[in-house]
């Protein structure tokens, strides 16, 4: 089983980071990170935010695999669904669960519905990342539990946890237990351990960043000729470059 440990981050931090979209995020997350930002971070393959109205969700990755078509796993343990609840529970919220569906690309039966959303969020997880399918829609936004999936299904089918506390592979990316995840109608990042820490503050700066300079000066181009206009958005943007190369010694994009 994989592990990794969380930062401390408070819950006023959380809650920051949640008022940022995803995008925005991933504005800071480029400056800080030795990863490559282009190729690494966010989900590789198209996926569907179910909820777009509940806005931004933050939380640790708890993982967990299944394979719905295949009724063995009830067989081989039938105690799985009370040992996977456990290990849910023993973890610190928020938590995002990330589950991974070997049926992939079929779809044979959703782990989510009205029932297991109202579990996990009363073990203080707040949404979940799946590559497989959810059912009953409407309960799960009237419990408030976001849901990023590939699909809508009918039926469960054999759904079985069959092994959890693991690495997962959801749409192209990587995620280990413990990730801190950010996932809007965008998409998904995962936050490398070693970026948590930085992660806010990066992501409140280059905000701020492009309000007071490209978004500035596009805003009061009221009135300017079209030569005015282009002369301030240049200024505007050079200013930029220079402020995200003073703070994190790149110029950074916006």
């Amino acid at each position: 089983m994989e592990k990794t440990n969380k930062p401390p981050f408070s819950l006023p931090e959380l809650v920051e980071l949640k008022h940022c979209n995803t995008p925005t995020i991933y504005n800071g997350w480029e400056q800080i990170t030795k990863l490559d930002a282009g190729k690494d971070g966010f989900n590789r393959e198209e996926c569907r935010d179910f909820m777009p109205e509940l806005g931004p969700m933050v939380g640790y990755a708890v993982t967990v695999v299944i394979e719905p078509s295949n009724a063995e796993h009830r067989r081989r343990n039938a105690n799985a669904w009370s040992e996977y609840r456990r290990y849910v529970a023993s973890v610190p919220g928020p938590k995002i669960v990330v589950v991974q569906d070997l049926d992939k690309p079929r779809t044979f039966g959703s782990f989510w519905g009205e029932v297991n959303s109202n579990i996990h969020k009363a073990l203080a997880c707040v949404g979940t990342i799946t590559d497989g399918a959810i059912r009953d829609l409407d309960q799960m936004r009237n419990v408030g539990y976001k849901a990023i999936a590939r699909r809508l299904c009918v039926g469960h089918a054999y759904n079985h946890p069959v092994r959890w506390n693991c690495r997962v592979d959801v749409f192209g990316r990587s995620v280990k237990p413990g990730q801190l995840i950010h996932a809007d109608k965008h998409g998904f990042l995962v936050i490398p351990e070693e970026d948590q820490v930085s992660l806010l503050k990066a992501a409140l700066f280059m905000d701020s960043n492009e309000q007071q300079t490209m978004i500035a000066a596009a805003r009061n181009a009221s009135g300017m000729s079209i030569d005015q206009t282009l002369r301030a958005i240049d200024t505007a943007c050079d200013k930029f470059a220079k402020n995200t190369e003073a703070r994190f010694g790149r110029k950074g994009q916006s």
